[in-house]
């Protein structure tokens, strides 16, 4: 087997168990259970798997990804507002910037008052629901180019409750760039800046 045809399996396999493990966390009927599994399979996946952002050299010693304490009150239900579409050229880690179009407004209630946050459809990248955000710890306790809340390429969606689109803070994670420049990551437009601070999911290791 060519060394370009294992790496695509690996990817296939990388895909598969990221895929299944939102599986899981949708059918879980506890949130903080479903978030502690969440975090240790990532937690392994990262440190083992061929396919993890970390760089190889630094697999044995890397001890993330580090997380906020749980948090309850940062799992929301949003209401889906439609909104005209407009396609934008969204920011990136990399030199080119990436295609999407906001299709609407994901509206919720967070530490008692009304956020809002814009929902994208990737058009390059393999497609998919795009929800990054950023909040007053980005560039501080967290990646300064946000995190994300879904993005359905990677399987990472948490489905819909009673017709409102699922939103859990503290599964937010940093994109792979974060980690290693080499990647290039589609970054949090300007309509998902969040002006509070979110202390919930992934953070900095530098972050204790």
């Amino acid at each position: 087997m060519s060394a370009s045809t294992a790496e695509t399996l690996q990817l296939l396999d990388w895909k598969r168990r990221i895929f299944g493990l939102y599986a899981e966390v949708r059918a879980a009927t506890d949130a903080a259970m479903a978030c502690a599994h969440w975090q240790a399979t990532r937690c392994e996946l990262f440190a083992k798997h061929p396919q993890s952002p970390i760089p190889a050299v630094e697999r044995d010693a890397y001890e993330g990804p580090h997380h906020f304490p749980h948090d309850p009150a940062v799992r929301v239900k949003a209401e889906v507002i439609e909104i005209e579409s407009q396609v934008l050229e969204g920011p990136s880690s990399g030199p080119e910037p990436f295609r999407m179009t906001r299709f609407a407004e994901a509206r919720f209630s967070l530490y008692g008052e009304s956020r809002s946050l814009d929902l994208h459809w990737l058009e390059g990248y393999g497609g998919g629901l795009f929800v990054p955000f950023t909040d007053a710890t980005s560039g501080h306790e967290s990646y300064g180019g946000g995190r994300y809340l879904l993005d359905t390429v990677k399987g990472s969606d948490l489905g819909m409750a009673g017709g409102r689109l699922v939103l859990d803070f503290n599964l937010a994670y940093q994109p792979s760039c974060s980690y290693d420049p080499r990647w290039a990551c589609p970054l949090a437009p300007p309509g998902n800046r969040l002006d509070v601070r979110v202390e919930a999911g992934e953070r900095l290791a530098s972050a204790t």
